[in-house]
């Protein structure tokens, strides 16, 4: 049966950039939710000092939960090779990072769509540096996850491999034992793509998940691709929300996922109003897998 991990969407500001909350007090809150683990972001404040890791992941098993899996963003797309060579290295950190916190499952994008770049050379340079990062995941036993993104917080352009055909050829492009894919349904909407026929091609090849819900303050989806191109941060349109009452059909994902045996972890990447609607969000999930495992 697969796990259910919380991801501290509400409290990123809090978290990563002023500090007015600790790790502590969130994985004091996160306890009460009744989920197995808690999915980390590299760029948590406290992370910064590794020799802090190994305390996080005592203190997160104290309160009976684990941490899975590790968020970050490295950019391979970028045209000068020594840029890439740093994401690289950036990478091999995460990747350590995620093995001292006891988790199995670390992150990985293509890169910024940058408008120079054929889908073809943004492929080759994605897929090369992805394969550069593999054998040091392999050493530390944990698999690469490929997410179809939307866009960094901190990025100018979105991602790469955002769109389906784009996303699949570099899945493609990657084939070994420790790479996978992190399937978020909510982001298919945003490349204007069908989440399902997304699912339905890569399947196989799926060993995590981010559970959302998507949801539009104003205007179409067809406005946010208007204005999606070159802007920092997510577009104002956008807006995450509770799980179950959004964009997606979770029957139809969980029927496609269990009939290809998917047993993996599903991170809850909503609740941006706070632990109550994340308390909401959870509980639709463990009802939705209790439903179909």
């Amino acid at each position: 049966m697969p796990k259910l991990a919380a991801f501290p969407k509400a409290y990123m500001q809090a978290l990563c950039k002023d500090g007015s909350m600790k790790l502590a007090e969130w994985f004091k809150l996160a306890s009460t939710l009744g989920v197995d683990g808690l999915e980390f972001y590299a760029g948590f404040l406290e992370m910064e000092d590794s020799a802090l890791w190994p305390v996080f992941r005592r203190q997160v098993a104290d309160l009976g939960m684990v941490i899975p899996m590790l968020c970050c963003s490295p950019d391979f797309t970028h045209p000068d090779a020594a840029f890439r060579s740093r994401e690289v290295a950036k990478q091999k950190r995460w990747i350590d990072m995620t093995h001292a916190l006891g988790g199995s499952y670390c992150r990985v994008l293509s890169g910024q769509r940058r408008p120079e770049l054929t889908m073809d050379e943004g492929v080759k340079l994605a897929a090369d540096s992805i394969h550069a990062c593999l054998p040091h995941a392999q050493e530390r036993g944990v698999t690469l996850i490929l997410e179809n993104h939307y866009k960094d917080d901190f990025w100018e352009y979105p991602e790469f491999a955002q769109k389906l055909e784009v996303f699949c050829a570099l899945v493609d492009a990657v084939q070994h034992p420790f790479f996978g894919v992190n399937y978020d349904p909510s982001n298919a909407y945003i490349a204007g793509d069908d989440p399902l026929e997304l699912l339905r091609r890569v399947v196989g090849r799926v060993v995590t998940m981010h559970a959302s819900d998507r949801y539009l303050l104003s205007g179409t989806l067809e406005d946010l691709r208007r204005e999606e191109g070159g802007s920092l941060g997510y577009v104002a349109r956008l807006r995450h929300g509770e799980i179950g009452k959004g964009l997606n059909d979770y029957d139809a994902i969980f029927t496609q996922l269990k009939v290809a045996g998917f047993n993996g972890w599903i991170s809850i990447e909503d609740g941006v109003d706070g632990i109550e609607q994340l308390q909401r969000s959870a509980d639709f999930l463990k009802a939705k897998i209790a439903q179909y495992w």
